[in-house]
């Protein structure tokens, strides 16, 4: 039942389904299906607010991408933000290293930054030296930039621009808040939590460019959803505990009981998100190395505040209860395991509408481009013009791990 002939082979049928975007796709579809049918307890789906979703994604899209020409949503379009040249940067210290070498170094870089990506909550900010100030995803972005340019993760003084296991695992929180510019007035949601991935980071690889060695071993192309096999197979210690099925961790799992009993396999509802994230951003570097990575659209939309934000804010889900916009939830808390599941089931039918309205097909703009174009820019955009701040509509308390 897998999709990943690169994940293990004695993993229960079970668990093997719950790694899939395949059980991603059909659990959320299957919440959609409820919604749409006025059968769930926390929000209303509005279909009827989807063309005002797509009006949205569409302007700006064309905005910040006038020839359509949309890069893939990932980690790496946020390194260069407010047109700093970082990754050119990057490339001029690496100009010497061969091509697996400097593939290995971006995915170093690249891993360690989306595990340090979980929302940062709305008081941290990040002083670039020389620079501006920059916030959430695309501050912690920075942060692990220059982190990782200064050699923080290495424990060869020799070779900085690599991320290595001895490092990570004597990383210390005081480090670790020191190179994230954090202080009693400037905190972030989750200190602990992303060390916790870093030092758990530290037991499974001795070096994150080490998923290049483990992929060109065995082939040369790869599917998308192969690779989120491998990610999940890989990292998935690293995730706290959580819902447990056959000894194995499922990480980013939760139950729903409108699928049934919450102690059945049948409500849980599978998202990866950090995974999924992380997999869009293997990406890039993995295809500088030569590695293709074939059927993007086979990964699901990603369900964090910003796409389930876009959402809500336009009208398309609407919460049954005035507590969703006052209250803060836990990333296991019945509306927002709700919430999340159908983001992901509703960017499936935005990316139909925009590809509609464009005349594109999903190879020429798969679901990782319309994100990037698209709900995720949308999204940011129309928070910050409805709360001062940009903060999502309904708050999440962060622990560093999920979003």
């Amino acid at each position: 039942m897998s999709d990943s002939s690169l994940a293990r082979s004695d993993l229960s049928p079970a668990v093997a389904w719950l790694r899939t975007p395949s059980a991603i796709r059909e659990r959320c579809h299957q919440l959609l299906d409820l919604g749409l049918a006025g059968k769930l307890e926390h929000f209303r789906v509005e279909p009827s607010r989807l063309p005002i979703v797509v009006d949205t994604v569409l302007h700006v899209t064309r905005e910040h991408y006038p020839t359509l020409d949309v890069p893939l949503h990932s980690r790496w379009r946020h390194f260069d933000v407010g047109g700093v040249a970082r990754l050119a940067e990057l490339e001029a210290r690496l100009k010497d290293a061969s091509l697996q070498e400097r593939a290995r170094a971006k995915l170093d870089l690249v891993v360690v930054s989306v595990l340090l990506d979980a929302g940062s909550g709305p008081q941290w900010r990040y002083q670039e030296a020389g620079g501006k100030t920059w916030a959430r995803s695309e501050g912690l972005a920075v942060a692990s930039f220059r982190m990782f340019m200064e050699g923080r993760f290495s424990s060869d003084p020799d070779r900085p621009l690599r991320v290595d296991a001895e490092a990570l695992g004597r990383l210390t929180r005081e480090a670790l808040a020191q190179g994230m510019q954090v202080t009693d007035a400037n905190p972030v949601d989750g200190l602990e939590g992303r060390l916790h991935l870093l030092h758990g980071l530290a037991k499974v690889l001795p070096r994150p460019g080490a998923l290049l060695d483990i992929i060109t071993a065995q082939q040369r192309s790869v599917r998308a959803s192969e690779l989120l096999g491998l990610v999940l197979e890989v990292l998935g210690p690293i995730w706290p505990g959580r819902v447990m099925v056959d000894a194995v961790n499922l990480g980013d799992v939760w139950p729903h009981p409108a699928l049934g009993s919450v102690e059945s396999l049948e409500a849980l509802v599978p998202f990866h998100k950090l995974s999924q994230w992380l997999t869009y951003s293997l990406v890039e570097p993995l295809s500088e190395a030569g590695v293709v990575v074939t059927e993007l659209d086979g990964l699901t939309g990603l369900p964090e505040y910003r796409n389930g934000g876009l959402l809500v804010d336009l009208g398309v889900l609407s919460p049954r209860e005035p507590r969703l916009f006052t209250q803060s939830f836990h990333p296991g808390d019945e509306p927002i395991v709700e919430w999340r599941a159908l983001t992901v089931a509703l960017l499936d039918r935005v990316a139909a509408l925009v590809r509609g309205r464009l005349g594109l097909s999903a190879e020429e703009l798969p679901l990782g481009k319309v994100l990037q174009g698209g709900t995720w820019t949308a999204g940011r955009r129309v928070a910050a013009e409805r709360r001062p701040g940009g903060g999502p509509p309904i708050r999440v308390d962060s622990d560093g791990t999920v979003f």
